[in-house]
């Protein structure tokens, strides 16, 4: 199916692309990374530029900064306000950016200078563009913080980025792009590494941005969540080209191009329970044996000088066999510590941890060794869990060499059947980490976690560094070879959705406790408690017209609960 093309050339567009075309100089050749692209984002208005990981979706974006690395080749035109940006010198270059367009990068903590105070930062781009000098520039950075829902912002100006949380550092970000009140704002991934209480108020920051300053945004995700909450229009992006674009309404509901079709079949939605993937979990056995129990643990963090921080806080739970319990929660709850733990690659201080009838935390040596051979474990980051010096084919194999399980044919032989239980061709076997892409990556530490059988496996967002193609195939994969193998599952993800579509039962934490536990129907469905209604609340979900309703529902909630809103206060910024 081919798009007719259409050149926009809106007369008072705060950013445009007409045909805008990048090619990369590579030591393997030319890749052409977009492909005559046109585009506009008008002010008040929120285009949302979607597609997966390699589309062209931040190559485009980075154009209009004219941050390309001297090896783009660039022909087509990027209009900035009235500004061509391929024909500016170095020094025109810098005199729009920020001032004109301005960027909200993905990750905050590389955004942001960690030697440097907030205020420094803030207040470095107001006097380099002649906006305000001084004492009035450091009011003004104060002024900014506060605009953006940032407490006792007097004090926040004066501290280091890593004195702040995610969401905080997030926010000074989004105040540092609006130090010099620009036309545009490129969001590129803005909430990607937030949890969903944070990204629901970032996105509430952002949406009162645009209504109060007429700012135009070009939002840049693979969330379709986000986008439902945002756009007011969306371009779907694929390899290069733009396959479809419309009204949010229009592209999110009824997908109009196979690409989007799939794109969106792919994204899990909350509340649609078991079977998303394709296969439903299987109901756990009547009598089934308790593989993981968890009685009164408690986790600390010593610090010099001061009392130990306790990070789990007499937490109990239980895992059988068959089954998959996810553990959810914010960054910071402890969900990992539980892992780590459970796993004995942390300490902990008290508590019982009973994994097949042994105790854990009590034995050590050989016992503990052939315990362990029954867990398997699979980590956040597949790049920096897998070791690249050693083929795929020894990296899977890597367990079964530790326990002196089988033979080097044997090895091999098991090495080939778990490629193709993970759905990875037999040609990874002799190829390196850096070789395989991210979701390829998460399938071969799930083939080396199932390697030795494990009776127990413990899974740490093991999916949330994905596309959501390929989280929705590796789920899907995930599922099967759960039905498949039976192991007893300890899930920990803060995406809702993902809990939703896998889980038997849902445990929730706050703060190093657990605040709600039961069925995934009894606490997905119909929470009691506080903070669980408002993770719920704050998961978006890919309909616009449904997501509109639970924005209005969260709103409703947090003014209940006497929470404010996060809104963006322009009283000092006028």
């Amino acid at each position: 199916m081919t798009e007719t093309k259409t050149v926009f050339t809106g007369e008072n567009a705060a950013l445009e692309f007409d045909n805008l075309d990048v090619k990369f100089r590579t030591e393997f050749g030319t890749v052409h990374a977009v492909k005559g692209l046109s585009l506009t984002v008008e002010p008040g208005e929120v285009m949302a530029l979607v597609g997966e990981s390699g589309s062209g979706k931040s190559v485009t974006a980075t154009t209009a900064l004219g941050l390309l690395p001297k090896t783009a080749r660039i022909d087509g035109r990027t209009v900035v306000g009235d500004k061509v940006v391929g024909e500016l010198s170095g020094r025109a270059l810098r005199a729009i950016r920020g001032r004109r367009v301005a960027m909200v990068f993905q990750e905050p903590m590389t955004a942001l200078n960690p030697v440097i105070k907030i205020g420094e930062q803030l207040t470095e781009s107001m006097e380099v563009h002649g906006v305000a000098f001084g004492r009035e520039a450091w009011q003004r950075a104060i002024d900014l913080l506060a605009a953006v829902g940032i407490p006792a912002p007097e004090r926040r100006v004066s501290q280091f980025p890593h004195e702040l949380s995610g969401g905080m550092r997030q926010r000074v970000v989004i105040a540092m792009a609006l130090t010099c009140d620009p036309e545009v704002i490129i969001a590129d991934e803005p909430t990607t590494a937030l949890d969903v209480t944070v990204q629901a108020d970032i996105l509430d920051l952002l949406r009162s941005l645009k209504d109060k300053l007429n700012t135009g945004i070009l939002l840049i995700t693979h969330n379709m969540g986000v986008v439902a909450d945002m756009a007011d229009n969306v371009a779907v992006m694929f390899k290069g080209n733009i396959v479809e674009r419309g009204p949010v309404d229009e592209v999110l509901i009824n997908p109009k191009h196979p690409y989007t079709q799939k794109l969106l079949a792919a994204v899990p939605h909350l509340g649609d329970g078991h079977g998303q993937f394709g296969v439903a979990p299987k109901e756990v056995a009547a009598g089934a044996e308790t593989a993981l129990s968890v009685e009164n643990l408690v986790v600390e963090y010593k610090r010099q000088g001061k009392k130990p921080f306790r990070a789990v806080d007499d937490v109990s739970f239980d895992v059988k066999r068959g089954e998959i319990v996810g553990l959810v929660g914010e960054s910071g709850s402890g969900k990992s510590t539980i892992g780590r733990a459970l796993l004995g690659l942390i300490p902990s201080e008290s508590g019982q941890v009973r994994v097949l009838d042994k105790d854990l935390l009590s034995i050590k040596g050989q016992e503990l060794k052939s315990l362990r051979k029954r867990i398997g474990v699979i980590f956040q980051d597949p790049a920096a869990s897998l070791n690249p010096r050693f083929p795929i084919g020894d990296v899977i194999s890597e367990p079964l060499s530790v326990h002196g399980i089988g033979n080097g044919k044997e090895r091999e032989a098991r090495v080939h059947e778990l490629l193709e239980a993970v759905h990875l061709p037999r040609s990874a076997y002799n190829r390196y980490p850096h070789e395989l892409s991210g979701g390829q990556r998460q399938r071969v530490s799930i083939a080396r976690a199932l390697a030795l059988q494990p009776d127990l496996l413990i899974a740490d967002e093991p999916t949330s560094a994905l596309d959501v193609s390929v989280q929705a195939s590796v789920l899907a994969m995930f599922t099967d070879l759960q039905v498949q193998f039976g192991f007893a599952c300890l899930f920990i993800s803060h995406d809702l959705a993902v809990i939703d579509s896998l889980a038997h039962r849902v445990v929730v934490m706050q703060y190093g406790k657990i605040v709600e536990a039961g069925t995934r129907e009894d606490v997905l469905l119909n929470p009691q408690q506080e903070y669980t209604k408002r993770l719920l609340a704050a998961a978006p979900v890919p309909n616009p017209i449904e997501q509109r309703k639970r924005r209005e529902e969260r709103h409703a909630l947090l003014e209940s609960l006497g929470d404010r809103v996060v809104e963006l206060d322009t009283r000092e910024l006028l």
